[in-house]
């Protein structure tokens, strides 16, 4: 009888190349991601010691991080230094002759954002990349996680990694949304439930009806958050829905008729080490209150206890009620919350509105160039600013602090990022981390607001 596996075992298999005496596996490599941050270091480093990268065409780098994402950016940073990352990581890109996306190009973004927009990463993969939301990338149905820059040196130069089996999780959920809620209230409420370290160690398969109503870019941002979940990775079994938005695309075949793609499901019967069921029909607007993803709570809750420091850090007591409390920036971008579906729907809320005088800074920054082409397109950039918000170009921007550009010391922030632990995005900056249909409807408030009654 064939032994029934689940997804991550097919792939794992079909990548293993042998175990190491430790007990270790040697796993190929499909894709490497680099951007300005690490990419420089990666890439100096082989060449210092004399290696090559062994198959430049499974090599692509990007200009993200800290790039300027105000208007007419030219090719700069606002981190002070940050100069040297950007002229470093091109000029080594085109000497190792990876495929490079610079600052101007067409095709830049956020990494975990042109990927897949590119057809780069694909069904089955292994792709790895020094940043932590590579795991945003399963969401095709790839084995995609984040690695060190030392560790990008060797998948360049030999093609394969050394890694310890990890431990398998699925995490179904049941039922359907209800209006208003979205795959990154899904996330927090996981986090919420079971903590930010419930996943580690595991890779996590999102599974159940809710997950495979989710079109493919919302999948993307409930695997964006499994690194929020300290797991390896997360991943969504490939279906018609995978294969439609990947027909097409620049790096992908022109067929999906693989009879492996075919295989990339969990097997009925297969077990895994550690099942959650959350019931979707449940579930609420979900805003973060603490300094940690997992410090989560429906947006009409009031704050639970929690460990001191958080409670001092974010300056929500205890039974404080979330809805109303006062914000002064709204950020929509990211690798978790910036894709065409994303401004789409922030759009829809916001239009014909104002945020509220109060707001002293709200800004929207495309997840891409491709991004913010197809939006202004639609005419949404036009929404945005009539509302109030900075229309920016694509790049990481505030998702984190990087020195250089901050918002305003102090301020209370809704954010659509992924983390939201002290001085994430700034010195002493409070952040909620929620959807961005709540980040507009805060924005509109001038408060923590639902964005369910803008709706009604």
């Amino acid at each position: 009888m064939t032994h029934a596996k689940t997804l991550f075992e097919k792939i794992w298999d079909a990548h293993h190349v042998t175990q190491t005496a430790t007990g270790a596996s040697l796993i190929a490599i499909d894709r490497v991601f680099l951007h300005e941050r690490t990419g420089a270091a990666a890439l100096k480093s082989m060449a210092a010691a004399g290696r090559a990268v062994r198959d430049p065409a499974r090599v692509f780098a990007v200009m993200d991080h800290i790039v300027d994402t105000r208007p007419g950016r030219g090719d700069g940073t606002l981190m002070e230094g940050g100069s040297a990352f950007i002229t470093e990581t091109r000029a080594a890109a085109h000497a190792a002759g990876i495929t490079l996306f610079d600052v101007n190009d067409p095709d830049q973004g956020i990494t975990h954002v042109i990927s897949p927009e590119l057809g780069i990463v694909l069904p089955g993969v292994t792709l790895v990349a020094p940043d932590s939301h590579t795991c945003t990338q399963g969401a095709l149905g790839a084995l995609a996680w984040g690695i060190g820059s030392s560790e990008a040196e060797h998948a360049m130069a030999t093609g394969v990694l050394r890694l310890d089996r990890p431990k398998t999780m699925r995490v179904t959920f049941t039922s359907t949304l209800a209006p208003g809620v979205t795959a990154k209230d899904m996330a927090l409420a996981l986090l919420a439930a079971h903590g930010a370290g419930g996943g580690a160690g595991h890779v996590v398969e999102f599974a159940g009806e809710a997950v495979r109503a989710l079109d493919i870019e919302a999948r993307m941002t409930l695997c964006n958050m499994a690194t929020e979940f300290s797991a390896m990775t997360g991943i969504v079994a490939p279906d018609a829905k995978t294969f439609a938005y990947l027909a097409g695309r620049r790096y992908a075949p022109a067929a999906f008729d693989d009879p492996y793609w075919q295989t990339l499901r969990t097997d009925d019967g297969a077990t895994f080490d550690q099942e959650i069921t959350i019931d979707a029909g449940t579930l609420a607007p979900m805003v973060s209150w603490g300094t940690s993803p997992g410090q989560s709570m429906p947006i009409d809750g009031a704050v639970p206890e929690g460990p001191a420091r958080a409670h001092e850090y974010i300056g929500l007591d205890a039974g404080t009620p979330l809805l109303g409390t006062p914000i002064d920036v709204a950020f929509i971008g990211s690798c978790t919350n910036a894709r065409l579906s994303d401004l789409r729907r922030a759009a829809a809320l916001v239009e014909g509105r104002r945020i509220a005088p109060s707001i002293r800074t709200a800004l929207v920054v495309p997840g891409s160039s491709a991004v913010k082409r197809a939006a202004e397109a639609e005419g949404l950039d036009q929404v945005f600013i009539s509302a109030g918000f900075e229309w920016r170009e694509s790049g990481c921007s505030l998702c984190f602090f990087a020195g250089g550009e901050r918002f305003p010391e102090g301020s209370r922030t809704i954010s659509s990022t992924n983390r939201n632990f002290e001085g994430r995005q700034g010195p002493g900056i409070r952040t909620h981390i929620a959807s961005p249909e709540t980040v507009v409807a805060s924005a509109i408030a001038g408060a923590i607001a639902d964005p369910r009654e803008i709706a009604r």
